[in-house]
Formats: structure tokens, sequence, C-alpha cells
């Protein structure tokens, strides 16, 4: 694992990408001028790249105005508490070889819905840390530097 301090550790690249494997829901943040949005993607990991499908709408119009993204993928158990955020372009798939393989990739609207676009987003910085829970310290005790 990547450098720890206290219970914060920081992921290696590699390691951050195996987390962004091991699930298959995340957040795409967006931007077009003044407004952000975020909205839920199911997913799968390809190499080292995220692909996602969507239907025509709001995020997709989004994309097209503004493909720079942040993508973020989190989970937690009792011990333990992660986040991997990846910055990153987003494009939608346009040509026929690069759709007909994200066709293969095993991705599957996560609702019943008709969604024919494939989006990848193309990282360009994968940042990752790993949390220890437990018990918050005590707000009057001195705390190590």
């Amino acid at each position: 694992m990547g450098d720890a301090h206290g219970p914060i550790t920081h992921l290696e690249t590699s390691e951050s990408w195996e987390r962004l494997r091991s699930q298959h829901l995340g957040r795409i943040v967006t931007r077009v001028g003044d407004v952000v949005d975020i909205f839920p993607v199911n997913y799968v990991v390809d190499g080292e790249s995220i692909v996602f499908r969507t239907a025509e709408g709001g995020k997709l119009a989004e994309l097209t105005v503004n493909e720079n993204v942040l993508f973020e993928v989190d989970d937690y158990d009792a011990l333990q508490a992660w986040s991997v955020v990846v910055r990153g372009t987003a494009q939608r798939l346009e040509q026929g070889e690069e759709i007909a393989d994200a066709e293969d990739l095993p991705l599957r609207p996560m609702a019943p819905t008709l969604k024919t676009n494939f989006v990848r987003i193309t990282a360009t910085e994968v940042t990752g840390r790993q949390f220890e829970r437990g018990p918050e310290p005590n707000l009057f005790e001195v705390q190590p530097y």
C-alpha cells in the first residue's frame, strides 16, 4: 500500500485501479459553466479507462459541452473505507469498432432502460485513499503532529 499517515493511507495508482475494478457503481461529476452535476452510473473498467452506458439527455449533453469530468467510487465495511477519484476526459464512443468492443464488455443497465450510448472516461489522474475506521479521537486530547 501507499503512504500511511495515521488512519489514512494513500493508495498507489495500481491499487486504486484494483479498487475501481472491484465495484460497478460510481458517480460522474460534470461541469457546464457554473453548473456542477453528479450522476450515479454503473460502469466497467476496461484496461485503464472507465466505460459506462447512458441514454440521450442531460448527462450526455453536458459531456458534449465539457469533456472534463471527475469519477468517484467508494466502499466501506466495519473496519475500513476507501475512495478513488479519477480525473479525466469523457468521450462518447462513435466508431463502429469501438462500439462493438464496448458491447462485448460485461456492462448492462442497472435499471431496465434503453441506454444506447457508450462513454469512455480516459484517466489523466487517479488518486485513492483508504481510511481505517474507529472511534473519533477525543477533541480535548493533544494529538500528535
